[in-house]
Protein backbone atom coordinates (compact mmCIF):
# COMPACT_ATOMS: atom_id res chain seq x y z
CA UNK A 1 0.00 0.00 0.00
CA UNK A 2 1.63 3.65 -0.75
CA UNK A 3 1.76 6.42 0.76
CA UNK A 4 -1.45 8.16 -1.31
CA UNK A 5 -3.62 5.18 -0.29
CA UNK A 6 -2.74 4.82 3.00
CA UNK A 7 -3.53 8.74 3.38
CA UNK A 8 -7.41 8.08 1.98
CA UNK A 9 -7.71 4.54 4.19
CA UNK A 10 -7.20 6.92 6.89
CA UNK A 11 -9.22 10.41 6.00
CA UNK A 12 -11.94 7.95 5.34
CA UNK A 13 -12.01 6.22 9.12
CA UNK A 14 -11.18 9.08 10.39
CA UNK A 15 -14.13 10.78 8.70
CA UNK A 16 -16.51 7.55 9.48
CA UNK A 17 -16.38 7.96 12.85
CA UNK A 18 -16.90 11.89 13.20
CA UNK A 19 -20.24 11.46 11.33
CA UNK A 20 -20.95 8.48 13.41
CA UNK A 21 -20.31 10.64 16.43
CA UNK A 22 -22.17 13.53 14.79
CA UNK A 23 -25.87 11.85 14.66
CA UNK A 24 -25.13 9.80 17.61
CA UNK A 25 -24.86 13.47 19.62
CA UNK A 26 -27.56 15.58 17.65
CA UNK A 27 -30.46 16.31 19.75
CA UNK A 28 -33.86 16.60 17.52
CA UNK A 29 -32.28 17.20 14.12
CA UNK A 30 -30.05 19.89 15.34
CA UNK A 31 -26.42 19.07 14.30
CA UNK A 32 -25.24 21.96 15.21
CA UNK A 33 -24.02 21.50 18.72
CA UNK A 34 -22.69 18.15 17.61
CA UNK A 35 -20.38 19.29 14.56
CA UNK A 36 -19.01 21.86 17.25
CA UNK A 37 -17.94 19.57 19.94
CA UNK A 38 -17.50 16.69 17.47
CA UNK A 39 -16.32 17.77 14.54
CA UNK A 40 -13.78 20.82 16.18
CA UNK A 41 -12.79 19.09 18.66
CA UNK A 42 -12.54 16.00 16.89
CA UNK A 43 -9.50 17.50 14.56
CA UNK A 44 -7.70 18.39 17.72
CA UNK A 45 -7.70 14.82 19.33
CA UNK A 46 -6.86 13.53 15.14
CA UNK A 47 -3.95 15.95 15.89
CA UNK A 48 -2.92 14.49 19.08
CA UNK A 49 -3.01 11.08 17.32
CA UNK A 50 -0.90 11.92 14.45
CA UNK A 51 1.52 13.91 16.06
CA UNK A 52 2.63 11.05 18.34
CA UNK A 53 2.63 8.16 16.11
CA UNK A 54 4.36 10.39 13.37
CA UNK A 55 6.34 12.33 15.27
CA UNK A 56 7.10 11.56 18.76
CA UNK A 57 7.00 7.66 18.49
CA UNK A 58 9.23 7.72 15.67
CA UNK A 59 12.08 10.55 16.47
CA UNK A 60 12.32 9.32 20.34
CA UNK A 61 10.90 5.80 21.34
CA UNK A 62 12.20 3.91 18.41
CA UNK A 63 15.64 5.20 19.42
CA UNK A 64 15.50 4.24 22.92
CA UNK A 65 15.19 8.28 24.26
CA UNK A 66 12.51 7.21 26.69
CA UNK A 67 12.64 10.15 29.14
CA UNK A 68 12.51 12.81 25.58
CA UNK A 69 9.56 10.83 24.52
CA UNK A 70 8.00 10.56 27.68
CA UNK A 71 8.47 14.81 27.97
CA UNK A 72 7.15 15.79 24.76
CA UNK A 73 3.74 13.58 25.40
CA UNK A 74 3.50 15.30 28.40
CA UNK A 75 3.69 18.53 27.12
CA UNK A 76 1.66 17.34 24.08
CA UNK A 77 -1.01 16.81 26.12
CA UNK A 78 -0.58 19.74 28.56
CA UNK A 79 -0.70 22.08 25.43
CA UNK A 80 -3.64 20.82 23.72
CA UNK A 81 -5.61 20.95 27.21
CA UNK A 82 -4.66 24.52 27.08
CA UNK A 83 -5.84 24.95 23.41
CA UNK A 84 -9.04 23.18 23.50
CA UNK A 85 -10.32 25.50 26.25
CA UNK A 86 -8.94 28.33 24.18
CA UNK A 87 -11.34 27.28 21.17
CA UNK A 88 -14.13 25.91 23.78
CA UNK A 89 -13.75 29.79 25.19
CA UNK A 90 -15.44 30.55 21.88
CA UNK A 91 -18.19 28.52 21.84
CA UNK A 92 -18.68 29.53 25.67
CA UNK A 93 -22.52 29.26 25.64
CA UNK A 94 -22.09 25.79 24.01
CA UNK A 95 -19.75 23.79 25.26
CA UNK A 96 -18.73 25.51 29.04
CA UNK A 97 -21.93 25.87 30.20
CA UNK A 98 -23.89 22.81 31.89
CA UNK A 99 -27.65 23.09 32.82
CA UNK A 100 -26.87 27.05 32.89
CA UNK A 101 -23.68 26.71 35.06
CA UNK A 102 -20.11 28.10 33.58
CA UNK A 103 -18.07 24.67 33.97
CA UNK A 104 -14.68 25.54 36.16
CA UNK A 105 -11.23 25.59 34.11
CA UNK A 106 -9.97 22.99 36.18
CA UNK A 107 -12.86 20.27 35.58
CA UNK A 108 -12.60 21.07 32.13
CA UNK A 109 -8.46 21.27 31.44
CA UNK A 110 -8.79 17.70 33.56
CA UNK A 111 -11.22 16.00 31.43
CA UNK A 112 -9.28 17.38 28.28
CA UNK A 113 -5.96 15.84 30.05
CA UNK A 114 -7.60 12.57 30.11
CA UNK A 115 -8.97 12.61 26.59
CA UNK A 116 -5.94 13.57 25.02
CA UNK A 117 -4.11 10.72 27.24
CA UNK A 118 -6.72 8.56 25.56
CA UNK A 119 -5.58 9.33 21.63
CA UNK A 120 -1.79 9.32 22.89
CA UNK A 121 -2.87 5.36 24.23
CA UNK A 122 -4.46 4.57 21.06
CA UNK A 123 -1.80 6.02 18.31
CA UNK A 124 0.75 4.19 20.95
CA UNK A 125 -0.88 0.56 20.79
CA UNK A 126 -1.43 1.43 16.81
CA UNK A 127 2.36 1.99 16.12
CA UNK A 128 3.08 -1.50 18.03
CA UNK A 129 0.68 -3.24 16.36
CA UNK A 130 1.76 -1.82 13.22
CA UNK A 131 5.53 -2.39 14.04
CA UNK A 132 4.50 -5.51 14.93
CA UNK A 133 2.81 -6.64 11.55
CA UNK A 134 6.21 -4.75 9.55
CA UNK A 135 8.29 -7.10 11.69
CA UNK A 136 6.08 -9.84 11.01
CA UNK A 137 6.34 -9.36 7.36
CA UNK A 138 10.18 -8.89 7.39
CA UNK A 139 10.55 -11.68 9.44
CA UNK A 140 8.50 -14.10 7.00
CA UNK A 141 10.29 -13.19 4.52
CA UNK A 142 13.62 -13.62 5.77
CA UNK A 143 12.17 -16.42 6.29
CA UNK A 144 11.05 -17.18 2.66
CA UNK A 145 14.65 -16.52 1.13
CA UNK A 146 16.64 -18.57 3.62
CA UNK A 147 14.53 -21.58 2.82
CA UNK A 148 14.78 -20.34 -0.94
CA UNK A 149 18.73 -20.05 -0.79
CA UNK A 150 18.70 -23.73 1.01
CA UNK A 151 16.83 -25.38 -1.63
CA UNK A 152 19.31 -23.58 -4.12
CA UNK A 153 21.99 -25.01 -2.05
CA UNK A 154 20.51 -28.40 -1.29
CA UNK A 155 19.78 -29.02 -5.40
CA UNK A 156 23.26 -27.42 -6.23
CA UNK A 157 24.55 -30.53 -4.47
CA UNK A 158 22.71 -33.22 -6.54
CA UNK A 159 23.60 -31.95 -9.88
CA UNK A 160 27.40 -32.32 -9.36
CA UNK A 161 27.01 -35.48 -7.26
CA UNK A 162 25.11 -37.30 -9.94
CA UNK A 163 27.58 -35.43 -12.55
CA UNK A 164 30.13 -36.93 -11.12
CA UNK A 165 28.75 -40.72 -11.22
CA UNK A 166 27.87 -40.30 -14.95
CA UNK A 167 30.98 -39.18 -15.81
CA UNK A 168 32.21 -42.27 -14.10
CA UNK A 169 29.94 -44.27 -15.99
CA UNK A 170 30.66 -42.88 -19.93
CA UNK A 171 34.06 -42.71 -18.93
CA UNK A 172 33.86 -46.51 -18.24
CA UNK A 173 32.24 -47.46 -21.49
CA UNK A 174 34.77 -45.14 -23.78
CA UNK A 175 37.40 -46.72 -21.85
CA UNK A 176 36.52 -49.79 -23.14
CA UNK A 177 35.85 -48.71 -26.25
CA UNK A 178 32.05 -49.71 -26.31
CA UNK A 179 29.70 -48.69 -29.15
CA UNK A 180 27.06 -48.02 -26.28
CA UNK A 181 29.18 -44.47 -25.60
CA UNK A 182 27.65 -42.15 -27.45
CA UNK A 183 24.32 -43.54 -26.64
CA UNK A 184 24.76 -42.69 -23.18
CA UNK A 185 26.50 -39.46 -23.91
CA UNK A 186 22.98 -38.77 -25.48
CA UNK A 187 21.35 -39.87 -22.53
CA UNK A 188 23.23 -37.65 -20.30
CA UNK A 189 22.72 -35.05 -22.48
CA UNK A 190 19.17 -35.58 -22.11
CA UNK A 191 19.20 -35.88 -18.24
CA UNK A 192 21.32 -32.74 -17.87
CA UNK A 193 18.64 -30.60 -19.78
CA UNK A 194 16.20 -31.47 -17.52
CA UNK A 195 18.39 -30.65 -14.58
CA UNK A 196 19.70 -27.54 -15.41
CA UNK A 197 16.24 -25.92 -17.37
CA UNK A 198 13.40 -27.64 -15.57
CA UNK A 199 14.27 -28.45 -12.62
CA UNK A 200 15.10 -25.03 -11.45
CA UNK A 201 11.58 -24.54 -11.17
CA UNK A 202 10.27 -24.83 -7.64
CA UNK A 203 7.02 -27.67 -9.61
CA UNK A 204 7.40 -29.96 -12.33
CA UNK A 205 4.99 -32.42 -14.21
CA UNK A 206 5.17 -35.63 -12.57
CA UNK A 207 5.69 -37.20 -16.26
CA UNK A 208 8.65 -35.18 -16.24
CA UNK A 209 10.18 -36.68 -13.73
CA UNK A 210 9.17 -39.85 -13.68
CA UNK A 211 10.77 -39.73 -17.29
CA UNK A 212 13.92 -38.27 -15.92
CA UNK A 213 14.41 -41.49 -13.53
CA UNK A 214 13.65 -43.67 -16.64
CA UNK A 215 16.25 -41.68 -18.62
CA UNK A 216 18.45 -42.70 -15.77
CA UNK A 217 17.68 -46.27 -15.33
CA UNK A 218 18.38 -46.49 -19.04
CA UNK A 219 21.98 -44.88 -18.32
CA UNK A 220 22.45 -47.26 -15.68
CA UNK A 221 22.22 -50.19 -17.92
CA UNK A 222 24.39 -49.39 -20.84
CA UNK A 223 26.90 -48.96 -18.24
CA UNK A 224 26.08 -52.59 -16.99
CA UNK A 225 26.63 -53.40 -20.19
CA UNK A 226 23.02 -54.67 -20.36
CA UNK A 227 23.71 -56.84 -17.47
CA UNK A 228 21.38 -54.64 -15.12
CA UNK A 229 18.49 -55.98 -14.10
CA UNK A 230 15.83 -53.27 -12.62
CA UNK A 231 11.93 -53.40 -12.36
CA UNK A 232 10.46 -50.69 -12.72
CA UNK A 233 6.25 -50.93 -12.28
CA UNK A 234 3.91 -47.85 -12.52
CA UNK A 235 0.42 -47.91 -11.72
CA UNK A 236 -2.00 -44.71 -12.31
CA UNK A 237 -2.67 -42.29 -14.43
CA UNK A 238 -0.89 -38.84 -15.24
CA UNK A 239 -2.40 -36.05 -15.04
CA UNK A 240 -1.91 -32.12 -13.68
CA UNK A 241 0.00 -33.47 -10.70
CA UNK A 242 3.23 -31.55 -10.45
CA UNK A 243 6.16 -32.31 -7.88
CA UNK A 244 9.49 -31.17 -6.70
CA UNK A 245 12.14 -32.05 -9.19
CA UNK A 246 14.87 -33.89 -8.57
CA UNK A 247 13.00 -35.73 -5.37
CA UNK A 248 12.92 -39.32 -6.74
CA UNK A 249 16.39 -39.60 -8.33
CA UNK A 250 18.28 -39.99 -5.04
CA UNK A 251 16.61 -42.81 -4.30
CA UNK A 252 17.20 -44.61 -7.45
CA UNK A 253 20.75 -44.02 -7.78
CA UNK A 254 21.50 -45.22 -4.09
CA UNK A 255 20.18 -48.03 -5.15
CA UNK A 256 22.58 -48.16 -7.73
CA UNK A 257 25.50 -47.14 -5.71
CA UNK A 258 25.46 -49.51 -2.57
CA UNK A 259 22.51 -52.37 -4.04
CA UNK A 260 23.19 -55.18 -6.55
CA UNK A 261 22.11 -54.52 -9.90
CA UNK A 262 23.32 -57.57 -11.90
CA UNK A 263 21.81 -60.16 -9.95
CA UNK A 264 18.16 -61.58 -12.54
CA UNK A 265 17.02 -63.56 -9.53
CA UNK A 266 17.28 -60.58 -7.11
CA UNK A 267 16.27 -56.89 -9.16
CA UNK A 268 16.18 -53.69 -8.07
CA UNK A 269 12.09 -53.30 -7.89
CA UNK A 270 10.96 -49.93 -8.42
CA UNK A 271 7.18 -49.50 -7.89
CA UNK A 272 5.25 -46.09 -8.25
CA UNK A 273 1.48 -45.57 -7.61
CA UNK A 274 0.59 -42.54 -8.98
CA UNK A 275 -3.12 -40.76 -7.33
CA UNK A 276 -4.85 -37.70 -8.63
CA UNK A 277 -3.44 -36.41 -4.61
CA UNK A 278 -0.63 -38.95 -3.91
CA UNK A 279 2.15 -40.93 -4.96
CA UNK A 280 3.27 -44.34 -3.02
CA UNK A 281 7.25 -44.82 -4.21
CA UNK A 282 8.59 -47.88 -3.09
CA UNK A 283 12.12 -49.22 -3.90
CA UNK A 284 14.35 -52.46 -3.05
CA UNK A 285 17.36 -53.58 -3.48
CA UNK A 286 19.97 -56.11 -2.33
CA UNK A 287 22.61 -54.84 -0.59
CA UNK A 288 26.54 -55.38 -1.85
CA UNK A 289 28.66 -57.01 0.36
CA UNK A 290 31.54 -54.99 -1.56
CA UNK A 291 30.22 -51.27 -2.01
CA UNK A 292 31.47 -49.85 1.33
CA UNK A 293 31.79 -45.98 -0.01
CA UNK A 294 31.70 -43.68 3.41
CA UNK A 295 29.20 -40.86 1.43
CA UNK A 296 26.51 -43.25 1.10
CA UNK A 297 24.46 -40.95 3.33
CA UNK A 298 24.76 -37.65 1.61
CA UNK A 299 21.70 -38.17 -1.18
CA UNK A 300 19.34 -39.70 1.62
CA UNK A 301 19.88 -37.13 3.97
CA UNK A 302 19.85 -34.36 1.20
CA UNK A 303 16.37 -36.08 0.09
CA UNK A 304 15.27 -35.86 3.71
CA UNK A 305 16.22 -31.68 4.08
CA UNK A 306 14.21 -31.52 0.95
CA UNK A 307 11.45 -32.99 2.24
CA UNK A 308 11.00 -31.00 5.28
CA UNK A 309 11.57 -28.06 3.53
CA UNK A 310 9.19 -28.62 0.98
CA UNK A 311 6.62 -30.97 2.45
CA UNK A 312 6.39 -30.78 5.75
CA UNK A 313 3.15 -32.43 7.27
CA UNK A 314 2.91 -33.73 3.76
CA UNK A 315 4.94 -36.84 3.46
CA UNK A 316 5.64 -40.02 5.30
CA UNK A 317 9.51 -41.71 3.93
CA UNK A 318 9.84 -45.17 5.51
CA UNK A 319 13.46 -46.60 5.33
CA UNK A 320 13.98 -50.52 6.35
CA UNK A 321 17.12 -51.34 6.19
CA UNK A 322 17.87 -55.11 6.94
CA UNK A 323 20.90 -57.25 6.45
CA UNK A 324 21.35 -57.92 3.41
CA UNK A 325 18.11 -55.41 1.67
CA UNK A 326 17.26 -52.31 1.65
CA UNK A 327 13.71 -50.67 1.47
CA UNK A 328 12.69 -47.12 1.09
CA UNK A 329 8.63 -46.04 0.84
CA UNK A 330 7.83 -42.78 0.66
CA UNK A 331 4.14 -41.68 0.71
CA UNK A 332 3.75 -37.93 -0.63
CA UNK A 333 0.57 -35.73 -1.07
CA UNK A 334 0.62 -32.96 -4.32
Amino acid sequence: MNITQKIFLHTIIWLAILIFFVFLGSRDGDYHEAIIIFVYFGVFNITIFYLNYLYILPKYLSKRRYWLCTLCIILLILLSGLLKYGFAYLFEEVILLRKGEPIPFSEYYLGAIFTGLFFIFLSTAFKFAVDWFLNEKVRKNLESEKLIAELAFLRSQINPHFLFNSLNNIYSLAYQKSDKAPEAIMKLSEIMRYMLQESNEPRVKLSREIRYLENYIELQKLRFKGQAYIELGITGQYGEQSIAPLILISFVENAFKHGVASDPAEPIKINIDIQKQHLLFDIWNKKSLLNKDESSGIGLSNVKRRLDLLYDGKYILTIDEGADSYFCRLSLNF
